[in-house]
């Protein structure tokens, strides 16, 4: 499933090559990938340029990130919101409209000059909103509501993270999956910031020390940046909106090294399951209350 680093890296590419052209139309073709409004006439009349009076079309002003939530402000602003939640395969792909269309296109919105905004999606579970003018975003995209602070905001800070583990008897890793907890991190870097800061997956939040809190947000921001540079990671179907793999898999710390030496002390990478999700860790770097690998390899 994309993560925060590849939704941004999607974003940045979004604002690269769509802003400021008018969406002329658009097409569905898997009704159940538009979310809202329920109709998908109405979804294509909301975003094509005849829903307007004087042929005035909607257009894209700028992309937004929230969590894993990519928000397209149309322009002019009585023209709404655009919300994709790309879920487990989905990809933006930008492309001239004689491409062939991939066998997993659900849904096409045209441009100017033949291009066109593809969303293709192999498992289906990605969604799609048009949040109409006036109408506040998160009463729509309802998920938005329940999203804690991101991990690049001002309001990450030591303290809010301590705040939210608080008390907390479950493990860490399985709190940094939960998007009450950290926007946007998911399986891969919940994994890789558990390696940096030295923190074992298994560690009770309860447990933990205020300064293991403090690594542990520090590293968080820092595999995000790194992965961010690379271009996100592409383990199974992650492109960005130009048809291009990331890059960070090639440099993972832990994640799906199973099996193979620790690029720090060479202890054996382990793999276990937590509430049913791989947890990639060394049991070297990684002891409870340790040094923390964070402060050896940068």
């Amino acid at each position: 499933m994309p993560e925060l680093p590849e939704v941004e890296t999607v974003r940045r590419g979004l604002n690269q090559l769509t802003l400021n052209q008018e969406i002329t139309g658009g097409d569905v073709l898997l009704d159940r990938t538009i979310a809202y409004p329920f109709s998908v006439a109405e979804f294509v009349d909301g975003i094509k340029k005849n829903a307007y009076p004087g042929g005035v079309g909607a257009a894209i002003a700028t992309w937004h990130r929230r969590g894993k939530y990519l928000l397209a402000e149309l322009s002019p602003s009585s023209t709404g919101w655009l919300g994709v939640h790309l879920r487990m395969t989905g990809q933006l792909l930008w492309l001239h409209r004689d491409e062939p269309l991939h066998k997993h296109t659900r849904v096409r919105l045209f441009f100017g000059d033949q291009q066109e905004l593809r969303f293709v999606d192999q498992r289906t579970f990605g969604k799609i909103w048009w949040v109409p003018p006036g109408v506040a975003v998160e009463s729509i995209m309802t998920g938005l509501a329940k999203l804690a602070a991101d991990p690049f905001s001002p309001e990450f800070t030591v303290e809010y993270l301590a705040l939210k583990l608080q008390n907390r008897r479950r493990p860490i890793k399985t709190a940094l999956l939960d998007q009450s907890v950290v926007a946007g991190l998911g399986n891969i870097y919940a994994d890789e910031a558990l390696f940096k800061s030295g923190i074992l997956p298994e560690t009770l939040c309860i447990d933990l020390q205020l300064k293991q809190i403090e690594r542990l947000r520090t590293a968080i921001i820092q595999v995000l940046e790194t992965s961010i540079e690379a271009g996100g990671t592409t383990f199974s179907n992650f492109l960005n909106v130009q048809g291009t793999n990331g890059n960070y898999g090639g440099v993972a710390w832990v994640y799906n090294r199973a099996g193979e030496p620790c690029r720090v002390c060479g202890t054996e990478i382990q793999r276990i399951r937590l509430a049913g999700r791989s947890s990639h860790f060394c049991p070297q770097c990684q002891k409870l209350g340790g040094v923390g690998s964070g402060e050896r390899r940068d």
